[in-house]
């Protein structure tokens, strides 16, 4: 989803900075795709659960819009990183609650915070959660309850920043045919017919019907969108 979200971006005239946790050559295909598109772009290695890390990350990135945009801030913040887990409740071990909440929460609360220094007055934050968040599917939990904390992180990122003008909305894509969780949704074949027959459009999600949303809340056209939850997911479960 992060390199469709990145391409759209680029489509609309954005030059874009990207993250990338260790595949340096898949990130540079995107780098590729969006200056094809005339935009420029930057690839950065982050590590969104080690917040110790996040101090050198952003002086590498400030140092980067001095020097080739002679800028000072950027416009968008995404929080897009993330992995899936699909074990039991009963099953789910503190390590694991641990992960899901360092990469899905505490690392985007805490990413956040070190970043809105850099982020233009007037900018725009999207946080990605997950349909996961509204409805239940067996073998979840930790990670549904991270996007739901992320759903309540970002109302109050639109209160308190408001004075700067610094718009927060959450994005929620419902199952996405990715290789995300292992691929769980692209390739379990019982679980797609079960997510085909709960969607009112009758499809499984793709990577590509979430970008463009992504994209227009980066826009002028979503200016008075604020502190808003949009489900993207076909009309699962409605």
């Amino acid at each position: 989803m992060g390199r469709d979200m990145a391409i759209r971006l680029a489509e609309k005239g954005n030059d874009l900075i990207i993250t990338y946790h260790t595949n340096f050559a898949a990130a540079q295909e995107v780098v590729s795709e969006i200056e094809k598109l005339g935009q420029t772009a930057k690839a950065l290695q982050l590590d969104t659960s080690d917040i110790k890390s996040f101090d050198a990350f952003f002086t590498i990135l400030f140092e980067y819009l001095q020097s080739e945009k002679e800028r000072t801030s950027f416009d968008f913040l995404i929080n897009n990183a993330g992995t899936g887990l699909y074990v039991p409740f009963l099953e789910t071990t503190e390590a694991m609650f641990d992960e899901m909440m360092n990469i899905h929460l505490k690392g985007v609360y805490f990413l956040t915070q070190k970043a809105v220094p850099y982020l233009a007055d007037g900018g725009k934050i999207i946080n990605i959660s997950s349909g996961l968040a509204r409805f239940s599917l067996p073998n979840s939990s930790a990670y549904g309850a991270m996007k739901g904390g992320v759903d309540v992180l970002t109302r109050y990122l639109a209160k308190e920043l408001a004075g700067r003008k610094i718009t927060a909305n959450v994005v929620a894509p419902g199952a996405i045919a990715t290789e995300f969780g292992g691929g769980e949704n692209r390739d379990n074949e019982k679980k797609r017919t079960l997510i085909t027959a709960a969607t009112a459009l009758g499809r499984v999600g793709e990577a590509e019907d979430i970008g463009g949303v992504v994209a227009f809340l980066c826009s002028e056209d979503a200016r008075w969108i604020n502190g808003q939850r949009i489900e993207v997911s076909g009309g699962i479960f409605l």
